[in-house]
Parts: C-alpha cells; sequence; structure tokens
C-alpha cells in the first residue's frame, strides 16, 4: 500500500480579509509561526508521504508562490486549474494524476489551511484510515469531537457502533447548523465536526465519482487521455470549463453508501476566520492577543493585529482589529464570520484591488 497526498490550495479564504486576498491568501501566510499555512500541511506529512507522492491543486494567480514555498515539491505535482470548481474537480483532477502514477495508490486529501497539533497522533489515524480504506474500498472522512456548539462548521453523525479500528458508518451529514441546532448536536453525543479530510483508494474515488458525478467523470477521462501530452492544456480548458461546482461533500459523499468516519484525537481548527485564530493565540492576563506595534488601554478579550502601523486602541473588549497595508478591518468577534460580505462588496463595487 503507497500513500499519496493530494492538497488543496486555490481557496481565496474571504472570511480572512483583509491579510487574505486573491493572490495572497489564508494557506500562504504565516499565522502562527515561521512555516505559512501550506509549509506546515506539508511539512507534518514527511514521516508519512515522500515530497514525490505529495500533490498540490492551485490556481494560475497563486501557482508560482505554491511554487517558491515548496521547493521540496516536484514542479509537476503542481496542478493548476483553469477556473476554480468546487472541492469534487478538484480532487477529481489530482486523482486522475495519480491514477496515470500508481492506479492501486490510496490517497489522503487535505486542505491547506488547517491548524493541527499532535502530529504523531495525527499520522497514526491517517495511516489507520488508510488501511482500512485500501482492504475495504471504504470513502473515509475524519471527524473531530465537538468542544462547542460551532456554527462554522459542518457536522457528520454516526452510528457508534465500530465497524473495525476507530472507524465508523455515517449516518448522514448537516450542514452548518443554527446555534439551537449545534447544542443539539452537541449534546447528541454523536455528531463530529466535518474536518474537510479524506482517505481513499483512487479507484474508490473514482468509481463513486463515476456513479454519483457522471459528467465529471466523463470530463475527467477526457483530460486524464491527455496528461502528458502538449494537447492537455487545451483539453483541460474546454472540458473544466464545462464542469459545475459541487463540493465532494454534496456531490459523493452525502450520497454515497461507501462512506466512513475515522475519529481524530488531535487539535484542529480550520482557522475558518478572526475568531478562531483569537482563541488558538497565546493570551495577556486580560485576554487580549496582539501582534506588531499595539498600545492597548482598558481593553478586553480582543485580537488586534498591526505589524506595520502604530494602533492604539481603548476602552473597548470582544474586538477583531487588523490593520494592514491599505485596509483596517474592525469587528465584534462574534462577527468574525461576516467578515466575507466585504469582500463581496467589494467585489460588487468595482474594488477589486482591496481584495
Amino acid at each position: 500500500m503507497q500513500i499519496y497526498a493530494i492538497i488543496m490550495a486555490g481557496g481565496v479564504g474571504s472570511r480572512f480579509w483583509p491579510r487574505s486576498k486573491k493572490d495572497f491568501p489564508k494557506q500562504l501566510l504565516k499565522i502562527f509561526d515561521d512555516d505559512t499555512m501550506i509549509q506546515a500541511t506539508v511539512k507534518r506529512l514527511k514521516p508519512l508521504i515522500n515530497d514525490e507522492n505529495i500533490f498540490v491543486v492551485t490556481n494560475k494567480i497563486q501557482a508560482d508562490e505554491v511554487k517558491r514555498q515548496l521547493q521540496n515539491i516536484p514542479e509537476k505535482n503542481i496542478i493548476i486549474e483553469p477556473f476554480g470548481r468546487n472541492t469534487a474537480a478538484c480532487i477529481g483532477l489530482a486523482s486522475i494524476f495519480i491514477k496515470s502514477i500508481n492506479p492501486d495508490a490510496v490517497t489522503v486529501v487535505l486542505p491547506a489551511d488547517h491548524i493541527i497539533k499532535d502530529t504523531d497522533i495525527f499520522l497514526k489515524t491517517l495511516q489507520n484510515a488508510a488501511k482500512f480504506a485500501y482492504e475495504s474500498d471504504g470513502l473515509v472522512t475524519i471527524g473531530i469531537n465537538p468542544t462547542r456548539p460551532e456554527t462554522g462548521y459542518g457536522y457528520i453523525q454516526i452510528n457508534e457502533k465500530k465497524v473495525s479500528d476507530n472507524i465508523y458508518k455515517v449516518v448522514t451529514f448537516a450542514e452548518k447548523p443554527n446555534y439551537a441546532t449545534a447544542v443539539r448536536f452537541l449534546e447528541s453525543g454523536d455528531f463530529l465536526w466535518n474536518s474537510g479530510m479524506f482517505i481513499w483508494k483512487i479507484e474508490a474515488i473514482l468509481s463513486e465519482i463515476k456513479n454519483l458525478m457522471p459528467d465529471l467523470y466523463e470530463a475527467l477521462s477526457e483530460i486524464e487521455k491527455h496528461i502528458g501530452k502538449e494537447s492537455y492544456q487545451e483539453v483541460l480548458i474546454k472540458n473544466y470549463g464545462m464542469i459545475k461546482k459541487i463540493s465532494i461533500d454534496y456531490g459523493i459523499m452525502e450520497k454515497s453508501s461507501r462512506v466512513y468516519l475515522t475519529k481524530g484525537f488531535f487539535l484542529w481548527s480550520d482557522v475558518g476566520s478572526w475568531e478562531e485564530v483569537y482563541q488558538l493565540s497565546e493570551k495577556d492576563n486580560n485576554g487580549n492577543s496582539t501582534y506588531g506595534l499595539v498600545y492597548l488601554d482598558s481593553v478586553i478579550d480582543s485580537y488586534i493585529y498591526s505589524p506595520d502601523k502604530m494602533t492604539a486602541v481603548i476602552g473597548v473588549d470582544n474586538l477583531i482589529i487588523i490593520n494592514n497595508d491599505d485596509t483596517l478591518l474592525v469587528c465584534r468577534r462574534d462577527k468574525a464570520q461576516d467578515v466575507k460580505n466585504v469582500v463581496d462588496y467589494l467585489k460588487m463595487n468595482k474594488l477589486e484591488k482591496y481584495c
């Protein structure tokens, strides 16, 4: 059994505005340490997966920076999508590349912008899930035990009877809930956070794409014929443009009868908002976390990022303040999920230079 990795790195991270912008999004930023998020994602895989078996899917705008940051990954393993078509197409495209090398491969699919601690436990989780996926042809996702009624994550309900070591049958997927529903999920004990990480055989995922998303499978089959040929780019653009934007969760995982879950007993966050950054950051005695040139007076439970400018904050609490380049964000922490609305506004009003 040989394990490969697909790292999805084409997102914009609009909830991370104004630091995350289309040409330099969240996964290419240093958030907590000296590695960018994509560098940390690759580094934690190294004990399990060789660099030549790691594939990264990104877009034209970000490709050069991805290559610069991941110089140990072979350039041929950096797959460039001509258009964003959500995760089903992204995963399918990388899968046909891996199939052309090793059709019997098991793949681990990971977003590029997650925070994961307890690396040893994480790698053991991947190994155990890969073994099960290889032997069963199942599609395995990683679920995280919820610690709070989080409304920013999707949830997965499982049958608590194990089918193998730390492997459970999935009952249903649930979209991001409102607060009351999230409380019920937490109290039930059989709902876990959907981490967006997957483990499966190439053959198994392509088989389910063929069964459940035949239009996507047809496009991928045509592209596959031209991998490594001069005609590849032309055929890719033609076929990729016809693919519908559908997530792997909606297109495959919510409909397949072959879906299983393994619990991840490691610290995990998708760092989906500035509130998540605040929660994960070290804080002073007043519950504040700061970065850069910051003056505080009577400030409580706030996150202030100001690397290049002097920012003074007085007499407030529970705020996110990002003073970055030519943009400034001030919002209540409980409204951090709404930062993406700023990016929508900028696009609608032809102010793309700020996003």
